[in-house]
């Protein structure tokens, strides 16, 4: 498949690296003569200088061969324009990055198939985290029979020092499973020897009303947010405010400028704005931090999220959670302190990419500091695994499946369970075993 990628910021460049990781056939334009070459040096792809809205240029890219045009620059108006030019170029898919409301309607107006804004993409993944407890990811399977928890393990946890064999020998009525464990920036798919550590990042499969039992062993509570403090008045902060305090969650936000404040004291009622530094301890002391369910540092600098994310741990609070542009600082920082990360960047990502993939895979999720994907497909007729044990299939040791939805049941597979056509089956694959994830499907 060719796919034409506009703009190569943090959206862009991500999709790029992990679709030409997968093997399509990837161009980017992107007219910033800087982002341009460092692009062309990180990604295995072809990429062009110009103006992605300029027909010229995307004649350049290929488009006559094009299946997919990804509109994610930092401008609404080139992505919508851009768009344009490729419905008259006759580009059959188009995806565009909008967050002005009345151009989401030109662009929609355009025949565009998947309009997607990062920042409410995000504001909905930290009102999620807000309602599920001390966790950094919950995602929902087979209509929340099934759920994929990730978080960072507590030192105290019943988990540290124990192989997930021996625990999977000493614990009765197991209905979990440990997936896959982030460790300084290295991610493996867990296996019987895996060694559990404090304060790795781990991902969890877990069956309808087994969490608890999940959440006990990573040392952890599941018990929803009644208070959130927001550090910072972006627009994610606006956003996500706004989510908070509509279902019920005393929100407080706090930002320096006395007229972002206002506003936010203007347009959302619920919210108490307080005016000052959201990285000195002596504004977050006065408002009572320490009292704070979670605390969002949602500032739009990664340093002043860092810090404000560990001064509000350090006095008390319960959960912190930080808002990263610079992946590679958030991979240094999650989990020393920090409970968990979001990025607009990965939340955008997430559902474009689950509109590439789309047919037998219904949903795909990254992760803030992996490069392992969680990936919800369907096993067709032709599928070599129909009638195999997992045992038997003697998958790569770059994936796993740690869900299966059969019908009205979902369950945690074992190595006995054998796989029946239709079945639906939430794999986690590294890079290099996504395409043998996908030959489950048929």
């Amino acid at each position: 498949m060719r796919i034409v990628i506009v703009g190569a910021g943090a959206t862009g460049s991500y999709l790029a690296k992990k679709l030409s990781m997968e093997g399509q056939d990837v161009v980017v334009i992107e007219n910033d003569p800087e982002r341009a070459a460092a692009a062309q040096a990180e990604i295995d792809c072809l990429v062009i200088k110009g103006n992605g809205a300029s027909e010229v240029t995307l004649q350049q890219a290929g488009t006559a061969e094009a299946d997919l045009l990804i509109a994610v620059s930092s401008s609404d108006a080139v992505n919508v324009l851009a768009c344009a030019a490729g419905t008259r170029l006759g580009i059959p898919r188009k995806v565009a990055r909008v967050e002005d409301p009345q151009l989401k309607a030109e662009v929609e107006a355009l025949g565009v198939d998947l309009v997607i804004d990062p920042g409410e993409a995000a504001a909905r993944e930290l009102h999620r985290l807000a309602s599920s407890g001390e966790i950094a990811e919950k995602i929902d399977y087979a209509d929340g029979k099934l759920v994929l928890i990730g978080a960072y393990v507590d030192p105290e946890a019943p988990f540290v020092g124990r192989t997930l064999q021996d625990l999977r020998d000493t614990v009765h009525g197991w209905d979990w499973l440990v997936v896959a464990v982030v460790r300084q920036g290295e991610t493996v798919i867990a296996r019987g020897s895996t060694m559990l550590e404090p304060h790795d990042h781990v991902l969890m499969m877990a069956r309808e009303g087994h969490s608890d039992d999940a959440y006990k062993w990573l040392g952890l509570s599941s018990k929803a947010a009644e208070k959130v403090i927001i550090l910072g008045g972006t627009r994610l902060a606006r956003l996500t405010a706004e989510l908070l305090s509509n279902s019920g969650i005393r929100t407080t936000l706090i930002d320096s400028d006395i007229q972002v404040c206002r506003t936010i004291a203007e347009e959302l009622p619920r919210v108490v704005a307080v005016c000052g530094d959201p990285t000195d301890p002596r504004v977050l002391r006065s408002e009572n931090i320490s009292a704070a369910d979670t605390v969002m540092a949602l500032t739009g600098w990664d340093g002043d999220n860092v810090l404000g994310a560990l001064a509000a741990k350090a006095l008390g609070a319960h959960e912190v959670i930080a808002r990263f542009t610079n992946t590679e600082l958030m991979m240094l920082v999650s989990g020393l302190g920090i409970d968990a990360t979001v990025s607009s960047r990965l939340s955008a990502a997430n559902e474009i990419l689950r509109f590439v993939r789309r047919g037998v895979i219904y949903s795909v999720a990254t992760f803030a500091d992996s490069d392992a994907e969680a990936i919800e497909l369907e096993v067709g007729p032709t599928s070599p695994a129909i009638g195999k044990s997992l045992a038997d299939l003697k998958l790569p040791h770059s994936l796993i499946v740690g869900g299966v939805q059969r019908g009205d049941e979902a369950f945690v597979p074992r190595g006995t369970t054998r796989i029946e056509e239709g079945d639906r089956l939430i794999v986690i694959a590294l890079p290099e075993g996504i395409a043998a994830a996908e030959k489950l499907s048929g």
